[in-house]
């Protein structure tokens, strides 16, 4: 999920470790603990020349179980030496440390599997990327009531049990929505394969995910033979169907056994993806994964790339996601929430 959020989580899992001996600064900690995966971002640019090699880095070995546990003896490890001196000598122990970022690292990767994006969990044994679907990557329901919930126990003294209150709610509350998440996955799969059904369109497989900031409008893709049909419903939507299907088409301007680039984007899109020829040497890659700011434009995927020749390889320009009018795009998404 987004920084803020893996921050808070993180933060949680310091004051439950350190937070009666330590304090506020058991969730300085883990708050730390919470962004060291997404530093893949970083490392990925450092160690490949390749785009596209930098960006399937990201939510892959550093968001894995195999990381967690190396980089808890590591980084505990490096906290304890640094912590443990002065007036603060023997005031925590090594064991504390490598628990601390040990919850901090495999939470903030539990967490991501539940977003559309997925993570690596399994790297290096399985590759395969694990994706539940349920939340968006930015949810402010899910972070805002958690966030209040840390910050109010930092007036408090470490030794007040009104800290563990505050936290078992911040916990609790986030828990308990996350849940409600996983149950209108459920239900909005179970619509969303009603709605093909029902208009008679011949699927070979369905996806569905919540649209960005919310969990209360989702968005519906299904493959065909030769199209992808797409639809948006709203929890608030009068009908309990998705409605007003748009067809996209399997446009594939390179073929996926000419690149193994190509082959390891199509996996990372679940096989949900276009490909439109721009010139002779550059193409509009579209995940749709992810819905379109334009319904009628199959080319405004919210997540495209730019592809383009190098060498013998394909390679990519910087992201950049296509937000021309920000206030426009949030207008639009809050009066589909509200339903039709």
């Amino acid at each position: 999920m987004d920084s803020l959020t893996q921050i808070v989580l993180g933060a949680a899992c310091g004051e439950a470790v350190l937070g009666k001996k330590i304090g506020n600064k058991a969730l300085l900690f883990g708050a730390i603990g919470g962004t060291i995966p997404d530093l893949d971002v970083y490392v990925g640019n450092l160690l490949y020349g390749n785009a596209i090699d930098a960006m399937l880095f990201h939510r892959g070995f550093m968001h894995s179980i195999l990381f967690s546990v190396i980089g808890a003896f590591c980084f505990g490890w490096l906290a304890y030496k640094f912590y443990n001196s002065g007036r603060r000598l023997n005031t925590t122990t090594q064991k504390d440390w490598i628990w601390i970022c040990f919850l901090a690292l495999f939470t903030h990767i539990v967490l991501d599997c539940f977003t559309p994006y997925g993570t690596q969990m399994l790297v290096p044994f399985s590759e395969s990327r694990i994706a539940l679907n349920n939340i968006a990557v930015v949810d402010p329901i899910y972070t805002l009531p958690f966030l209040v919930c840390m910050i109010v126990l930092m007036f408090f003294k470490r030794t007040s049990k009104k800290r563990r209150i505050w936290l078992k709610l911040g916990v609790g509350v986030s828990t308990a929505y996350m849940v409600l998440t996983l149950c209108n996955k459920l239900y909005v799969n179970y619509i969303f394969k009603q709605s093909l059904i029902e208009n008679n369109i011949p699927f070979s497989r369905c996806s569905t995910q919540p649209a960005i900031f919310n969990n209360v409008l989702w968005y519906g893709i299904a493959e065909t033979d030769t199209t992808y049909a797409i639809a948006n419903y709203s929890l608030l939507d009068t009908k309990n169907r998705f409605l007003d299907f748009k067809y996209l088409p399997k446009q594939r301007a390179i073929q996926v056994a000419g690149y193994s680039d190509l082959r390891r984007l199509a996996k990372f899109s679940n096989g949900y993806y276009s490909i439109y020829k721009i010139d002779d040497e550059t193409y509009q890659y579209n995940d749709y994964r992810y819905p379109l700011l334009d319904s009628n434009d199959p080319n405004s995927s919210v997540f495209n790339l730019q592809l383009f020749k190098e060498n013998d390889r394909l390679n990519m320009k910087p992201f950049k996601p296509k937000f021309d009018n920000f206030e426009v795009v949030m207008s639009k998404l809050w009066q589909r929430i509200k339903g039709i």
